[in-house]
């Protein structure tokens, strides 16, 4: 299906993937934000995101809370890209193509294809979930083997024997006194048996 036969969204509606060198997101993010300003483009691109989430770890027995890109070597950008007629908006083309550590945009190597509104509904609703929510940095396995990190049962280790990612909880099943004892923990609490 070629471009012209989609329907193209109104400006303000085009979301665009754009593909950076890995590990070079936030780099392509600041250089996009400083340029808006000086090059006055502020009438044609209108958001730039990185899409994070904050996970949290246990390490030498401390919390820590930090945050991961969870589509690694891309941003998602709303300009004004295309026209109506499905031609490209040089001016931002251009600017968004010279920034350094850009590759492309998300579709074919010169013609860029805008998300579906629903595809874009649903990425913002999840970039808001992940922004609300803290998610454990690993996640585990009913039967795996782990060691408690934190709380009073700090240091035994136990099987894993039911998980809850949506309350980021696990039920591990510790030695108490010689028997085998269910405890409810949060996956900050424990680290895989090495």
């Amino acid at each position: 299906m070629s471009i012209t036969a989609l329907r193209i969204p109104a400006p303000r509606d085009q979301w665009f993937v754009v593909q950076v060198l890995s590990g070079q997101e936030k780099k392509v993010f600041d250089s996009i934000m400083k340029r808006l300003k000086t090059e006055e483009m502020g009438d044609l691109v209108f958001n730039v995101l990185i899409p994070t989430e904050r996970v949290q770890e246990i390490k030498q027995g401390k919390k820590s809370e930090t945050t991961r890109k969870f589509f690694p070597g891309y941003i998602i950008a709303n300009m004004h890209l295309l026209t109506e007629d499905g031609g490209l908006m040089d001016r931002t083309w251009y600017f968004v193509k010279d920034t350094p550590g850009v590759i492309g945009f998300a579709g074919t190597k010169d013609r860029p294809t805008p998300m579906r509104p629903r595809e874009v509904e649903s990425m913002l609703a999840q970039i808001q979930e992940r922004v609300d929510t803290v998610k454990p940095k690993v996640s585990f396995q009913v039967g795996e083997k782990v060691k408690v990190a934190d709380g009073p049962f700090q240091s035994q280790t136990g099987v894993v024997e039911e998980v809850d990612p949506g309350r980021g909880k696990l039920r591990v099943s510790v030695t108490i006194f010689g028997r085998e004892t269910p405890v409810e923990l949060e996956y900050w609490q424990v680290d895989r048996e090495e």
